[in-house]
């Protein structure tokens, strides 16, 4: 078994009353089909089956509220910041078991994304560690906002950096599906520049690995109270990789209206000036002993 210890986590009791929200059609259907809540059952955790039209947010509330000393959710990257916010707002540990299509938060944190049932160890057989957590206009996200249409960006000629190319390959791996035209938005970087039309917008809760390529779509910590952020401009004939990547504690992005975004992988409609920032060590996570502990990306850089 690894010594989980050198990447920060430590051991804690197993909670009294935890609580697993199940969503059964996440993955396609991963979590029924490995009868995820019964074996959560045979452990003592409380599980609560989503159904159609659910409030996942009043559940968790109700939860917490309730009694509950630990909050999990089994389910896609979209739903886990509704459950790890009710974690935030009543101080208790969350577990991330990662029944979804993707699971980047469960991959970032170090979980074993092929040990679904694993992974219901952190209830019970656990260690602890704070992460980060953001925030865009006062709603919490765990993985990243995206806006701008990068699969346009794929076809343009002028984007044939190496930088650029992992960019739009680990933007095609975190968000899915393009997102819609985003308005004109203004955006100023680091160095005081303006980048007018961008086509991609990527804040992320810590930075992502861009520059190593085996590993693109991981962060290596999600615990250095940093946004990553990276802008994708249109390509420009002689130009320098039209592509600035920067961190920052937050940021603020103008529009002259409304701004289809993606958060967590899934659409929302945000309203002007989007203000993103960064909640260092908000969130109590918890996962099992037997998990690696640490994204691909973080163990790379440690080994």
């Amino acid at each position: 078994m690894a010594d989980l210890s050198r990447y920060g986590w430590r051991p804690v009791d197993p909670p009294r009353r935890p609580v697993l929200f199940v969503n059964p059609r996440s993955g396609g259907g991963r979590a029924a089909r490995a009868q995820l809540a019964e074996r959560a059952r045979e452990r003592r955790i409380d599980v609560v089956v989503l159904g159609p039209g659910d409030d996942l947010e009043a559940l968790a509330d109700d939860a917490a509220a309730g009694g509950a000393d630990a909050l999990g959710i089994a389910g896609g990257d979209g739903s886990l910041a509704v459950v790890a916010a009710a974690a935030m707002e009543h101080g208790l540990p969350f577990v991330c078991v990662p029944a979804g299509t993707r699971n980047h938060f469960a991959l970032d944190l170090g979980v074993d994304r092929r040990d679904l049932i694993g992974a219901l160890d952190a209830f019970t057989d656990g260690v602890e560690r704070p992460v980060d957590t953001a925030e865009v206009n006062g709603r919490v996200f765990v993985n990243n906002v995206s806006l701008g249409v990068y699969g346009d960006a794929v076809r343009q000629p002028g984007y044939r950096d190496a930088k650029v190319r992992t960019l739009i390959k680990t933007a095609a791996a975190v968000l899915g599906p393009s997102a819609a035209v985003p308005p004109v938005l203004t955006l100023v970087d680091d160095v005081g520049r303006d980048h007018p039309r961008p086509a991609l917008v990527l804040v992320s809760n810590n930075p992502y690995a861009l520059d190593r390529p085996l590993v693109f779509a991981t962060r290596p910590r999600l615990d250095l109270g940093e946004l990553g952020i990276v802008v994708l401009d249109p390509p420009a004939a002689g130009a320098d990789p039209p592509v600035r990547s920067w961190t920052d504690t937050h940021l603020e992005i103008g529009a002259a209206t409304s701004v289809p975004a993606g958060i967590d992988g899934e659409a929302a409609e945000l309203q002007p000036p989007l203000r993103v920032s960064i909640r260092p060590g908000a969130l109590r996570v918890r996962i099992s002993v037997r998990h690696p502990g640490v994204s691909p990306s973080g163990g790379l850089a440690s080994g």
